[in-house]
């Protein structure tokens, strides 16, 4: 068989992959006549909830994109677009909840959030009444947190770094299983033990220090585990270079392998500290809350943002109280927000990528 009959064999192949293709706006379109469907769709049954318009509208679009692309590209490529829509809905599913979330937040609690209302705390105010701020609860959180963050952080990191760089045998089976247990422990498990441990058994009071002490055991297991699997995602031809030039095992870990994961380890440090960061549970065992502000978190009750929350929004028929928690909130996901922002610029700073 010659060349040009092997190339004219050829083209028949190439027009049917690149011909009866949908246009790029296709899909745009689909989704704004699954909506407006949709919404018709929901107003004509009487459905009271967007929610349901809109899970009639991703239901529609799944439906109508598949059929248009069976129609006009064929199933083969009706599947891969299928496949590509339900992606994309579930995304949005997921991202929905998050974005209502934050805007009603903000509607409900900026109102409250100005100068005085991070500058004072309640001393002296009613309850019930107006004024007031969480100067004193948001002492009490940046102190706790930080000492668990002091805490659980190196110990996690350490812990991953022997699982991923020395870890055989038996003890890092057993390590690796109870850091997967410790992971779905739940936070009032851990306000227990500290009590039993630190308050009863010991004879420490009500402190700062205790709550961080529970705080310290939720972060450390999502601290090991965002961490080992950072670490193993450095190419191993990273240490066998290292190793090649005489460099000892401690200094390829220290000077090669954590900065080339320093991005993921922040990452997952952040994460850790976000998900302690709203813990209530053992803030109310061991912390006990206050309202006013004590510095010392070795001594003494001490006020944190989410128990701050808890007791303002337990005030039945209190329109202040309510305030003043969402208020708190908005201040609280500022905090988490804050937090993630400066761990994306850390690891952009001391990532290798950026020539550092």
């Amino acid at each position: 068989m010659t060349v040009t009959a092997v190339v004219e064999d050829a083209r028949p192949l190439g027009k049917s992959l690149s011909a009866n293709r949908l246009p790029k706006w296709a899909p745009a379109a689909v989704a704004g006549g699954s909506i407006a469907l949709g919404c018709g769709i929901g107003a004509v049954a009487g459905l009271e909830s967007h929610l349901q318009w809109g899970l009639i509208s991703a239901l529609l679009f799944l439906g109508i994109s598949y059929g248009l692309a069976v129609q006009v590209e064929g199933r083969r490529q009706a599947k891969d677009r299928f496949a590509t829509s339900i992606v994309w809905v579930a995304f949005i599913l997921a991202v929905v909840p998050l974005v209502a979330l934050t805007v009603y937040t903000v509607q409900q609690g900026i109102g409250v959030v100005n100068g005085n209302f991070l500058s004072h705390s309640m001393k002296g105010v009613l309850q019930s009444g107006p004024g007031g701020g969480i100067y004193h609860a948001l002492l009490g959180t940046l102190q706790q947190v930080g000492l668990a963050t002091a805490m659980a952080a190196p110990i996690g990191l350490l812990t991953a770094v022997y699982l991923v760089e020395y870890g055989r045998g038996t003890l890092a089976k057993a390590v690796t299983f109870f850091v997967d247990v410790m992971t779905g422990i739940p936070s009032i498990v851990a306000g227990l033990f500290i009590l039993s441990l630190w308050n009863i058994a010991l004879g420490f009071g009500y402190s700062g220090f205790s709550g961080s002490l529970a705080l310290a055991i939720l972060m450390m297991p999502v601290v090991v585990r965002s961490t080992e699997e950072m670490l193993k995602l450095v190419p191993n031809e990273l240490r066998e270079a290292s190793y090649a030039l005489g460099v000892p095992r401690w200094k390829t870990i220290l000077r090669i392998v954590l900065p080339t994961a320093i991005g993921g380890i922040t990452t997952g440090v952040m994460l850790a500290v976000a998900r302690i960061t709203g813990e209530t549970a053992p803030v109310m065992m061991l912390v006990f809350g206050a309202d006013v502000i004590n510095s010392n978190p070795f001594d003494g009750p001490q006020q944190s943002l989410p128990m701050y929350i808890w007791m303002q929004y337990s005030q039945v028929n209190n329109d202040f109280g309510y305030a003043r928690a969402w208020g708190a909130a908005l201040v609280l996901i500022a905090f988490v927000m804050g937090l993630n922002l400066i761990a994306r610029g850390i690891a952009r700073w001391r990532s290798p990528k950026g020539g550092h």
